[in-house]
């Protein structure tokens, strides 16, 4: 994974709208069954090149939905965010 979106999800749609390699799916879509929206690791590239933080957070109106996550098998990453906070999965904005 690069960021995860977890249960506190709205299914607003605005996380979509904004991810610069198609990476988000919606609830109909999430792979686990879950009602939620959903990240694919393996695409995911955390904005990198394309936006300074990445770009679903800033656009979720849900505080802490949308959060950092292990890099797994993620082809970009942010390079200056901690283990710990990865691990920690920490708010991308706060």
């Amino acid at each position: 994974m690069a960021v995860v979106i977890n249960d506190t999800c709205i299914n607003c749609g605005a996380c979509i709208d904004e991810c610069p390699v198609e990476a988000i799916v919606d609830e109909d879509d999430n792979p686990t069954g879950e009602e939620v929206y959903y990240v694919y690791g393996d695409k995911c590239v955390e904005c990198v090149s394309f936006h300074d933080v990445p770009a679903c957070a800033t656009a979720c109106p849900t505080e802490g939905c949308i959060t950092w996550d292990e890099i797994g098998e993620s082809p970009s990453y942010r390079d200056d965010i901690s283990a710990e906070m990865r691990s920690s999965k920490a708010n991308i904005v706060d």
